[in-house]
Order: structure tokens, then sequence, then C-alpha cells
């Protein structure tokens, strides 16, 4: 019987980082899927159900960590990472954050965390 592969979406108008995570996750045998705006990515994630999400705040169509509380709402199942290449602004205290990545991310990270 094969393991069900795990669905990732990167939602980050960062194209370079969304490269890279979707490379090294791929190699990971994860499906991975990517969003550059806040639309794009919200309405990925209703149609894509990911099991891992990577959220960045400061998209150009608006702030991604705002949205973070509806997502989880919606898709209480979903692990929330949530990424910021600036100080992160404070989050609800009840907001269930599998992690907080300060960019850049590095490979080494990466592989810390999906080994």
């Amino acid at each position: 019987m094969t393991k069900e592969r795990l669905k990732v979406l990167i939602i980050d108008d960062e194209k370079d980082l969304c490269l890279l995570i979707k490379a090294y996750l791929s190699r990971k045998n994860c499906d991975v899927h990517t969003a550059y705006t806040l639309t794009e990515g919200l309405s990925q994630v209703d149609q894509f159900l990911p099991d891992i999400l990577f959220l960045d705040n400061n998209l150009p169509d608006g702030l991604g960590w705002e949205k973070a509380e509806n997502i989880i709402k919606d898709h209480p199942n979903i692990k929330l990472h949530l990424l910021s290449a600036f100080n992160p602004p404070r989050i609800k205290d009840n907001l269930p954050v599998t992690r907080i990545w300060e960019k850049p991310i590095s490979l080494r990270d990466l592989d810390m965390y999906f080994s």
C-alpha cells in the first residue's frame, strides 16, 4: 500500500522562494502548488485542499496572516506555516499555527523540519 502524497500550497509573492520550497518538497514526494497573490492562494486553498499551507504575510493584494483564522476555521486539519521577511507581527494566541518561518528560509531549515 502506497502512502498518500502530502499536498502543500505555498502562497508567497517571492517566486524564487516558492520554487526553492517546491523543488525541495517535490523531492520529498509532496504534491506542491504555488500562488503569488492572496486572492489566487485563497482560491487554491479551497480547490486544492492542502495538508500543509505556507502563507506569507505581505502579499501584493493584502496581508495573508489576516486570513489565517478564516483558513483554519474552514479547513481545521490544515497545518499552517506562516512566512515573514520582517519581524513577525503578533498573531492571535488561539490560532493553531504549526510554525512561523522567518525569511530567508534555508534548505537546512526545511530539512530539519521535514525529515
